[in-house]
């Protein structure tokens, strides 16, 4: 079976005195705390979702 492509995502500002959709972004990609990394897999949606926040987050190698 093929292995799943994964991204790694690192939560690197701050959601205070953001708008209210991009902490939903933040919540939604399983981020709530500054320099969290959590790891998805690589669909569209995703990369998506970080595409809207890029001041927010950083994609770790």
């Amino acid at each position: 079976m093929a292995e799943k492509k994964t991204v790694k995502i690192k939560q690197i500002g701050s959601p205070i005195r953001r708008p209210e959709s991009q902490r939903k972004i933040l919540i939604g990609l399983g981020l709530n705390k500054m320099h969290k990394i959590v790891e998805r897999q690589d669909t569209p949606e995703v990369r998506g979702a970080i595409a809207k926040i890029p001041h927010l987050v950083a994609v770790v190698d």
